[in-house]
């Protein structure tokens, strides 16, 4: 059987972290008294704690202080950190461990490529971190998607070219970084969102087995 690598990001395609982003990002936005709606949230998927604040503050129209920028961001992870500390094997997403336990008898390479810093300690909360040859997260890499860095260090990690390699991803820019990488991008979630993408599935449930190995025969 031929070898390809499968590069998985975390937040919205493993686990549903962003619920947690969501409420640690409601409450610094309204402690600097700005609105934060769940549609403001889907803006920062995918994008880094700097870029987010950022964002954040350009929709209240506040400006502050780098130190206090620093301590909002320091404070913002520990809220966060106090969300996933509590996690389990229970937040997995449906159907997830169905398709690493597929892969790993069918002896394919997985790597994570993820933008969150907390990418390991959220897969060890989860009991899933030894079904991945590789992990590269937020630590790993000086550029964000939709930059293609995080998938292409994933990729050398995994020692398979980009064009042999599938990436699954449940935001706009991280399909647009497995585009650019050359790699095979797998929405998970809705089409009108992620109708760039190659192939697009409401979540793990619709992706058979069959399907699976009919992109490793490719």
């Amino acid at each position: 059987m031929k070898k390809k690598g499968f590069i998985f990001d975390l937040d919205g395609v493993i686990v549903d972290t962003a619920k947690y982003h969501f409420l640690a990002w409601k409450k610094l936005a309204n402690s600097l008294e700005i609105d934060f709606t769940e549609e403001e949230n889907e803006q920062l998927k995918g994008v880094s704690r700097v870029r987010s604040l950022e964002k954040i503050l350009s929709w209240g129209n506040k400006t502050i202080s780098e130190d206090r920028f620093k301590e909002l961001m320091a404070e913002k992870n520990e809220d966060y950190l106090s969300h996933i500390s509590k996690m389990d094997e229970n937040e997995i997403l449906p159907d997830v461990p169905r398709v690493l336990h597929l892969l790993k008898e069918l002896q394919q390479p997985i790597s994570l490529g993820s933008a969150s810093k907390n990418a390991r300690t959220i897969l060890e909360r989860v009991n899933l971190k030894s079904h991945f040859n590789a992990i590269v997260d937020g630590n790993d890499v000086s550029k964000a998607k939709p930059d293609p860095e995080v998938f292409l260090i994933a990729a050398k990690l995994l020692d398979i070219n980009p064009e042999d390699c599938i990436v699954f991803e449940d935001s706009v820019a991280g399909v647009e970084a497995a585009n650019v990488a050359n790699m095979i991008s797998i929405g998970i979630g809705s089409e009108a969102v992620l109708g760039h993408a190659q192939h697009v599935f409401r979540d793990f449930t619709e992706i058979s087995n069959e399907f699976i190995k009919s992109l490793i025969e490719k």
